[in-house]
């Protein structure tokens, strides 16, 4: 009897300890401190950093030619009643179609009187003042020596880069490299003369511009212009979001699906997105089946007299692979819950096989099917598969979604995602928890 007395609470405290262990350490060792490696530092020409941040912020590689040749964006910006066409786009409307200004750019007077409501900021003469002063983010206005607009061209910043509002919504000091999940892409293009682009798509100007319109904010699809696609098989259009140009150190492949590195692809948008000036080939656009609208438009073999974009390709990845990814605030996350988010990370959820430190990504591809997602988006490039994102600076690209189209809503539903498509059992606390860790990176 007495020996049965002393075996039941030694019982009960056996399966006590085990549970604290198992609640402890997650399937891990305990860890008592949240410890974040570092992100990787390049030894980096300054020299180049410098000509490169110059190339992503202004250069536009000669697009002018598409963007007002064109498309004749300057017209539509100016408006019929300042020589151009339509209603004109004043900074309220440029502001609404998420385009920003940079705070620096302009001068004190000039700030003062926007804070007093002495600039008219609903006529588009104002926009073309703005442009005058190289103040729109990522949007070069041309001028002639009378001082009017005579052509716009876009540059990298016009999409990777916003401001931090710290004057007002949409004006602000610039973060580069942060994607712009603002920009409303379509509804700019929308308000252009864009019957050429009808035309290359084969489609008639409604119905292009009903895509446009539907792409949202923060959207845009790369793919279009070479394949055609405009919606996905279920009917839904198919955009995706504008990803980030910071946090790309130790990383080959520079896009969702693993294209190319990040050279090739400056070179591919400069030259067939933003319709730069440039050379640019790929024999593995030069198949009618996949890629229609790319062997229409020769897009597998560009060649120019003058290239205006290959020879800024150094400098513009020297200045790109300087941008850390940004951290996150203190205080925007639980740091005691972000400490138990690491060990399910690394232990019970296993995220660490695919997102190792100190890049949070393994840069590899995956089929559709190892992470549980459809293959549209992969199928619309040479690889099939989709790349491991990086994970660190999540809270700055969160807007709009996560994944290449923004199908997961917020990081809740990722982590549901997961916690399904690979049987995790992770019960409420642990989803919490590894939510914390990965807003801590």
């Amino acid at each position: 009897m007495k020996t049965k007395k002393i075996l039941a609470p030694l019982l009960l405290l056996a399966v006590l300890v085990l549970f604290v262990r198992c609640f402890k350490g997650d399937n891990g060792p305990d860890i008592r401190e949240l410890i974040i490696p570092p992100p990787i530092e390049l030894d980096l020409n300054p020299t180049l950093v410098a000509k490169g941040q110059d190339i992503f912020r202004f250069d536009t590689f000669g697009d002018e030619s598409f963007w007002s040749g064109v498309l004749k964006l300057d017209k539509a910006v100016l408006g019929e009643n300042n020589g151009g066409f339509g209603p004109g786009v004043s900074p309220n409307t440029a502001l609404a179609v998420g385009l920003k200004v940079d705070v620096d750019a302009l001068p004190q007077n000039i700030l003062d009187a926007i804070a007093s409501g002495d600039v008219d900021l609903d006529d588009p003469a104002t926009t073309a003042a703005l442009l005058s002063l190289n103040a729109v983010v990522g949007v070069k206005g041309n001028f002639n020596d009378a001082g009017d607009l005579i052509s716009m061209g876009i540059s990298c910043a016009l999409c990777h880069s916003t401001v931090d509002d710290s004057f007002t919504s949409g004006i602000g000091k610039r973060l580069d490299g942060w994607p712009n999940r603002d920009l409303n892409v379509g509804a700019i293009i929308g308000i252009t003369d864009n019957a050429p682009l009808a035309d290359l798509l084969e489609v008639d100007v409604a119905t292009l511009n009903s895509v446009l319109n539907a792409w949202g904010p923060g959207r845009f699809p790369a793919a279009l212009l070479i394949d055609g696609k405009a919606t996905k098989p279920d009917g839904s259009i198919a955009a995706n979001l504008i990803p980030p140009a910071h946090g790309l150190q130790g990383l080959e492949k520079a896009t969702y699906t693993g294209w190319g590195d990040i050279t090739y692809w400056n070179r591919f948008v400069a030259v067939l997105e933003m319709g730069g000036q440039g050379n640019f080939a790929d024999p593995r656009l030069n198949d009618p089946v996949q890629f229609p609208i790319a062997v229409k438009r020769g897009a597998f073999d560009v060649m120019v007299d003058e290239d205006l974009v290959g020879p800024k390709l150094e400098a513009l990845r020297e200045y790109q692979l300087s941008l850390l990814a940004p951290e996150p605030e203190a205080g925007s996350f639980d740091v005691k819950a972000a400490i138990r988010g690491k060990k399910i990370f690394e232990h019970k959820a296993k995220c660490v096989g695919c997102h190792p430190a100190p890049v949070f990504s393994d840069d590899e591809l995956h089929l559709p099917e190892e992470i549980g997602i459809d293959g549209f988006e992969a199928d619309r490039s040479p690889t099939g598969k989709y790349r491991t994102p990086p994970l660190r600076g999540l809270f700055a690209k969160a807007k709009g979604g996560f994944f290449h189209d923004g199908r997961f809503a917020n990081l809740d539903e990722v982590i549901d995602h997961y916690n399904n498509h690979f049987n995790l059992r992770l019960n409420t606390r642990q989803k919490s928890d590894l939510k914390a860790y990965l807003s801590a990176l």
